[in-house]
């Protein structure tokens, strides 16, 4: 955990497991923080669940295409209709608009009912 960490920190991330739900968005907005620090502010979030609506077994599989697909592209998936930012939520969202950047790393996050969470990191293959 503590390599993933020192990798994520030295490059540009996306995490687009944001779900919909207020009481969650705040949960995983406090685990951010923990886990980046400072550098939580130099990093973009998205939630395609936005677009998808939640898939549920499906979901993880998704977030996976997206997140590849974001690398790829080069450009960040929006969250679409954020319209009313959350004082507890105070992250770079990428809200409405896809975004154009060059990620290096990208983080997808998952959690389940019952406590089933998992994350993948994805790197930009180099040739």
């Amino acid at each position: 955990m503590r390599r993933m960490e020192h990798e994520l920190m030295k490059r540009r991330v996306v995490v687009t497991g944001l779900g919909l739900v207020t009481l969650g968005d705040k949960a995983e907005t406090l685990a951010v923080k923990k886990t980046f620090s400072a550098h939580c502010h130099k990093l973009a979030f998205s939630s395609t669940k936005s677009m998808t609506g939640h898939l549920l077994g499906a979901a993880g599989g998704i977030e996976a295409v997206f997140t590849v697909l974001a690398i790829h592209r080069r450009k960040l998936p929006p969250t679409i209709n954020y319209h009313t930012p959350d004082p507890d939520c105070d992250l770079d969202y990428v809200a409405n608009e896809a975004r154009e950047a060059l990620v290096e790393y990208a983080l997808t996050d998952g959690f389940g009912f019952g406590g089933t969470n998992a994350a993948l990191v994805f790197r930009r293959f180099e040739e």
